[in-house]
């Protein structure tokens, strides 16, 4: 292998973005503040976007999906409640160090579950395209509870 063939790993590995320097112009929503740590920008990444999300004490995002792309929620602390379907008429909450996982195009909307505490969530979405379908949906008012239990321990 001729050096001309060998990548500079130096300039094209592993990159660090540290918390302190993440990047506030991302598209914002009212009661929520996200911060974007991983994208082609800060990264060089190609085909992942990650980042935080702050969801403000008993805040909720409108009704919206987000196109052909997947996202994950961790959540770090607080407590998120998730309302997804036609109608919203499914509900399933998360605490630390639960995971969410959104498929593509399911109507959904983020609440913070807490009416005083801050709900602080790490989020990668499997695009860089910033895609939010708002939604106007008749939402029922109770929703019905949906335990998570995966396909491999649901029988456990």
């Amino acid at each position: 292998m001729s050096e001309q063939s060998v990548p500079n790993w130096r300039e094209h590995g592993v990159r660090v973005v540290s918390g302190e320097h993440l990047d506030l112009n991302t598209p914002q929503t009212p009661g929520m503040t996200r911060a974007a740590a991983i994208n082609h920008a800060t990264a060089g990444a190609q085909k992942l976007w990650a980042g935080t999300v702050e969801i403000h004490p008993d805040a909720k995002t409108g009704i919206h999906h987000h196109g052909a792309l997947e996202s994950v929620i961790y959540v770090v602390r607080g407590r998120a409640r998730m309302r997804w379907g036609e109608r919203l008429e499914y509900v399933a909450e998360a605490g630390p160090g639960d995971f969410i996982y959104i498929p593509p195009f399911v109507p959904h909307q983020e609440i913070n579950a807490l009416p005083d505490e801050s709900l602080f969530c790490m989020l990668v979405r499997s695009d860089q395209e910033a895609v939010v379908v708002n939604l106007e949906l008749d939402a029922v008012a109770e929703a019905s509870d949906v335990e998570w239990i995966d396909p491999i321990h649901a029988g456990k």
